[in-house]
């Protein structure tokens, strides 16, 4: 690495440490003045938030919490990738079916996951399956625009080859198809781990018994405000790396594959 690269990344860590402490401070200076006419809002102050989080992390309360709300992130990801996938190739190749589903989708799309908590509730039941309901069906969108976009953008040249070297409709669609979308596909997973991330916590007030979600609104009912920003924290951190992974994960993979 050359010193001006290294010198390009402390800079743009010293940028982010700054933007931070920026935030810390201007946190810590609004549960002060609201602290002057509510008391309890000292226990949202960053001395007190960062003090429950670390007991918190140090008596492991938050860690099944966590992991099951990983888990359900994961799931609700997977099943938009089944989903999200196949339906992006087919939209991306076929025309007419671009055309009718279009409309559709578009509708779709635009309805907030949230209000079909009622319906998923009284379909599913209570349990995992509303909430991966919700969270599959809020994350596909991303994911099937993004991978019909791809095949829209492939270079046909690379088609007209893989066809005049006879190769079968599999051999065109793992060798030229999937390789050229990878991009945009990647893209979508970004897009859709983020929503699916804002969507966790509501979700998880649909009468489960665990997860971040969940954890929040014991500490509301416990009025443990101090507890509460914790976890709050801890979402952002947590969401803070999982988009992280998938930018990483681009960066890995996407410029590989569109280089070959």
């Amino acid at each position: 690495m050359s010193t001006y690269s290294h010198q390009r990344i402390v800079f743009r860590l010293s940028l982010g440490l700054a933007g931070l402490l920026v935030l810390v401070l201007s946190w810590g200076l609004g549960t002060y003045v609201l602290g002057q006419r509510l008391p309890m809002a000292a226990a949202l102050s960053p001395p007190e938030t960062f003090a429950s989080l670390y007991e918190l992390l140090a008596r492991n309360e938050l860690t099944v919490h966590t992991l099951i709300s990983l888990k359900r992130v994961l799931i609700g990801l997977a099943l938009a990738l089944a989903i999200g996938v196949p339906v992006g190739l087919a939209v991306g190749t076929t025309r007419p079916l671009d055309a009718a589903t279009s409309s559709a989708f578009q509708f779709l799309r635009m309805i907030s996951p949230l209000s079909w908590m009622p319906i998923a509730v009284m379909v599913f039941g209570i349990g995992d399956a509303p909430i991966y309901f919700l969270l599959s069906f809020a994350a596909v969108w991303p994911i099937i625009l993004n991978t019909a976009a791809g095949v829209r953008q492939l270079d046909r040249r690379w088609l007209m080859l893989a066809k005049s070297m006879s190769a079968t409709r599999v051999e065109v669609l793992f060798r030229v198809v999937l390789p050229g979308v990878l991009a945009h596909i990647l893209t979508g997973i970004r897009l859709a781990i983020g929503i699916i991330w804002i969507l966790i916590v509501p979700c998880e007030m649909l009468g489960v018994s665990s997860g971040l979600g969940y954890f929040i609104l014991d500490t509301r009912d416990r009025l443990a405000y101090s507890e509460l920003m914790a976890v709050i924290m801890l979402i952002g951190g947590l969401g803070y790396m999982l988009d992280a992974c998938a930018q990483r994960l681009y960066r890995r993979w996407a410029p590989a594959r569109q280089d070959a």
